[in-house]
């Protein structure tokens, strides 16, 4: 068929194509460990869960606005901002049914055609996907392992150029679980200032840090106003299901993303957005007994495969991915992970689901049993030892 431009280059997202194919293989009965899918592994918790509930019961199944029901988009600016620092409006949120809007939905508003988007690779591959559909030209920055795989600021100063119109910022990092330090976000809100560039900063894992704080680049000076948060309740909350972000943006942009969601899907769940309600407002203890629970988790990981023939891997500061380096195994990442799910029965991401620096690299998601993870290392151990 004679498609658009906007979706010729489409691929799948990686993680959702390695789950089929393990499934695939538990579906033949094959015992699968499934380490590729980045989602929580408890349920929503239950104060949550039955806020949305009781919402549903008292007949929140209408239309809301299309920005999002008044009290929500009041509470995550006060929350949103007392974590930042920051002094936020509700009109300054916008809330859709997931965080990928506010990653589409101001590239569209923002990006015209020709115009050029930074962006990290190895990073989320939605990225580079709407930077195209905008019709904008996608330029990958590196992430460095040997800087905890922050932006290669050399790198960086190269790329940008009177075409840059948005950098695309992720801290904690999907898939490194790196930090960006305050310091490398200073430079980065130094040239856009400079050099007149809006700043999309995706921190869907900014309750989810360990040892380093991972600060917001809208927090530094003039950065407020050429800074768009994306965030979201599907990690941190156990809700990847409920569909649930939102944006902080400018009041101007705000609305023009407002009409964006309009057109395209109307509003958000209502009583999905009661249940969102319950989350800011309700019990924070979840939350923090989880990042204990993950701190726990990803030590154990670590320490597993620095202890692999080939394999080493740096502490993560934040997310709950690990991202070890294999080049030493003579193998392509791609390769790696097929040969893992075959003979080990571990799911896991070749780091090039992630972008073309992500060769030499593996992803796992450590959300997952400590029994799983400890089983998954024995099977790479056994798998490994017989390349």
């Amino acid at each position: 068929m004679d498609f658009s431009e906007r979706v010729v280059n489409l691929v799948p997202e990686g993680a959702y194509h390695m789950l089929a194919k393990a499934q695939a293989l538990e579906a033949a009965g094959k015992n699968i460990i499934h380490l590729e899918i980045g989602q929580p592994d408890e349920p929503t918790f239950p104060n949550i869960a039955q806020a949305g509930m009781r919402a549903i019961e008292e007949g929140y199944t209408r239309y809301t606005p299309s920005a999002g029901i008044k009290a929500l988009r009041q509470a995550i600016a006060q929350d949103a901002g007392n974590r930042r620092g920051l002094s936020l409006t509700s009109e300054q949120v916008v809330i859709g049914p997931g965080a990928k809007p506010f990653l589409f939905f101001p590239t569209l508003a923002l990006v015209r055609p020709g115009d050029e988007v930074i962006f990290p690779d190895p990073g989320f591959p939605t990225y580079q996907a709407m930077v195209e559909v905008a019709e904008g030209t996608p330029i990958p920055v590196p992430l460095r392992e040997e800087q905890d795989f922050s932006f290669d600021l050399q790198a960086f100063d190269q790329l940008v150029s009177p075409r840059t119109r948005l950098v695309i910022l992720n801290s904690p990092s999907n898939p490194t679980g790196g930090v960006m330090p305050l310091a490398v976000l200073q430079h980065i809100a130094e040239s856009a200032i400079r050099h007149n560039f809006w700043v999309l900063s995706d921190e869907i894992y900014s309750r989810l840090i360990y040892e380093t704080p991972a600060p917001s680049v809208a927090t530094l000076p003039g950065m407020a106003e050429r800074t768009i948060i994306c965030d979201g309740f599907s990690k941190t909350y156990a809700m990847t299901g409920w569909r649930l972000g939102y944006g902080i943006m400018p009041h101007a942009l705000a609305e023009r993303v407002e009409l964006l969601l309009t057109h395209s899907i109307g509003c958000t769940a209502s009583f999905t957005q009661i249940a969102g309600l319950e989350a800011i407002q309700g019990q924070q203890e979840s939350v923090e007994e989880v990042v204990k629970t993950y701190r726990i988790r990803r030590d154990v990981i670590v320490k597993g495969l620095n202890q692999l023939p080939g394999v080493h891997c740096r502490m993560p500061q934040g997310a709950f991915y690990v991202f070890p380096n294999v080049s030493d195994l003579g193998l392509s990442s791609n390769a790696l992970a097929e040969y893992i799910l075959e003979k080990a029965g571990v799911a896991l991401l070749p780091g090039t689901s992630f972008g073309h620096n992500g060769e030499g690299y593996l992803r796992l998601c450590f959300a997952n049993s400590l029994d799983n993870i400890s089983e998954a290392l024995r099977r790479l151990q056994s798998a490994l030892n017989k390349l």
